[in-house]
């Protein structure tokens, strides 16, 4: 369930994906690997062809009640494992699934009071299963606790135990790999390690190097395929991961949809999968569809809440222009949220609301305040906010409403608010920038690729080599992606390099990532 724990560190919002930020990796994990034989580069690696035999499975109950995590009805599920635990106190298999159930509520609560009896049952779970005999699923069970431990106090800020049970924990994963070949679910950890710490940029190669740690993304992805073709107990959990690394660093969005499609058709009253549908709608622009996966989301006191959907929810009736219904959202998010990270980024997505809604003055005014509230800024998004505000600089309302409506995929809508800018000599160098940029993205989102790919190029002009917005450099990614598509290998590396050679701005380290990550592809 180290596995699962990245997969919440990929949806699950605040604090666990800021937890992997400074990495370089926003969509990742961080979970340490070591030396890994390298493969040949350049291409997604093959699906395996040679069946795999999968030995220490879950219990019965155990897997009854891990049905019932990956649903997020985790008050259901604990009390479902409650008589084996009883039973079998000692056993890996509910111990397994117990931490699972905690870690989970943890992550996606982002509540500090839960911590200290979270981390105390944890490593009662490791005492525990340290005198128990070896096998598959006692290694597996003690690598997987050993992980979410160690991510749940770099999510609290242990940095130095964080660290620690995280290499550790990694270390003990890849020795069971080692003595249980035909074992899936630690290919699967495995698989996830080696992809996260093998597309790291180049920057934090001096980190790796200080650790003694290399991987290579190729056998990352090779290893996680192992676990998502080949029936095992967590089968389903590695097919949705191996379909978000496609989607996010390969830009292969319709194997994801597809699969999210199919998951929430098959168990509509899962909230997990709910989850998946309405996130990755959300990244590919599909805002109405988005919107409609939110408002069917299974509901009930069965179900752990999750804050974090109010202001995805939030996001989506923003880019509809219902800036009433995004306030709300927002706000709702910010009452129920336990967690410190996103509220910068809430606080600017109130502002725009009522900003762009026509507010009066003060509430702008007082919206507009509360980003600057302290608070960490190792997200993304809130760093975009907290740079906006120290700024300093009025945003221009024509090319926000356009942005917003290209982030739902109204582009026409885009386009046609577009038509209204007019520059004029005291236009700044930012809105200079950004206008070909909009224009770029509503059209690349209708399919214009010309016109995208003219106007990409225009953002790169204006901005020249140094202006420090991610429009240019985004632009130059999106430049690659399209010549990638198109077969022009020599073109595509270009502009991925010409990606990384931006100095900061808002969102280097992602786009680093990714356009690293492109080049091994092209090699």
């Amino acid at each position: 369930m180290a596995s699962l724990a990245g997969f919440f560190l990929r949806i699950a919002p605040p604090g666990c994906r800021a937890l992997v930020r400074p990495l370089g990796w926003a969509a990742g994990w961080l979970l340490l690997s070591g030396f890994v034989a390298p493969r040949q580069p350049g291409q997604l690696p093959e699906q395996p062809s040679a069946a795999v035999t999968a030995t220490g499975e879950l219990t019965p109950a155990s897997r009854r009640a891990y049905t019932e995590v990956l649903k997020l009805r985790l008050g259901p599920a604990r009390e479902m494992l409650r008589p084996e635990l009883a039973s079998a106190p000692r056993s890996p298999s509910p111990l397994l699934v117990a931490n699972c159930i905690d870690f989970a509520e943890l992550i996606l609560s982002q509540d500090p009071s839960r911590f200290d009896a979270s981390e105390k049952a944890q490593e009662a779970r490791l005492e525990v299963l340290d005198k128990q005999p070896a096998s598959a699923l006692r290694d597996y069970a003690r690598a997987e606790i050993t992980l979410h431990l160690g991510l749940s106090q770099l999510l609290f800020k242990h940095v130095v135990m964080g660290g620690y049970h995280l290499r550790s924990g990694y270390r003990q994963m890849q020795d069971v790999a080692k003595r249980y070949p035909t074992f899936l679910p630690a290919r699967k950890t495995l698989g996830i390690s080696q992809f996260a710490v093998g597309s790291l940029p180049e920057g934090y190669h001096w980190l790796l190097s200080l650790l003694g740690l290399t991987a290579d993304s190729n056998e990352g992805l090779r290893n996680l395929a192992l676990a998502a073709t080949q029936p095992n107990d967590f089968q389903t959990e590695s097919q949705i991961y191996l379909s978000l690394i496609r989607e996010g660093y390969f830009k292969k969005p319709d194997e994801a949809l597809r699969l999210a499609e199919r998951l929430h058709a098959q168990q509509p009253d899962n909230l997990l999968f709910s989850y998946l549908l309405i996130s990755i709608n959300k990244r590919q622009h599909h805002g109405e569809a988005a919107l409609a996966a939110y408002r069917a989301r299974p509901t009930g006191p069965g179900y752990q809440p999750i804050p974090y959907l109010r202001h995805m929810a939030a996001d989506l009736l923003l880019y509809q222009g219902d800036y009433n219904a995004s306030e709300r959202e927002n706000l709702a998010f910010l009452r129920e949220y336990r967690g410190v990270h996103y509220r910068k980024d809430a606080a600017f997505k109130l502002y725009l609301a009522a900003w762009l809604g026509g507010a009066p003055p003060a509430a702008v005014a007082r919206y507009r305040a509360q980003i600057n509230e302290p608070g960490p800024t190792d997200v993304e998004e809130d760093n975009y906010a907290q740079h906006y505000y120290h700024e300093a600089q009025a945003l221009n309302p024509i090319l926000t409403k356009a942005r917003l409506q290209t982030d739902g995929g109204y582009n026409q809508q885009a386009l046609a608010t577009l038509r209204t800018f007019r520059a004029t000599p005291n236009t700044i160098w930012r809105d200079r920038i950004e206008e070909p940029y909009r224009r770029a993205r509503a059209f690349q989102g209708l399919g214009r690729l010309d016109s995208a790919w003219y106007y990409f190029e225009r953002t790169q002009t204006v901005a020249g080599p140094k202006a420090p917005y991610y429009f240019a450099p985004q632009a130059a990614l999106q430049q690659g992606y399209m010549a990638k598509d198109a077969g022009k290998k020599a073109q595509a590396r270009f502009y991925f390099e010409k990606a990384l050679r931006y100095p900061w701005h808002e969102y280097k380290n992602s786009t680093d990532a990714k356009a690293t990550l492109a080049l091994r592809e092209l090699q």
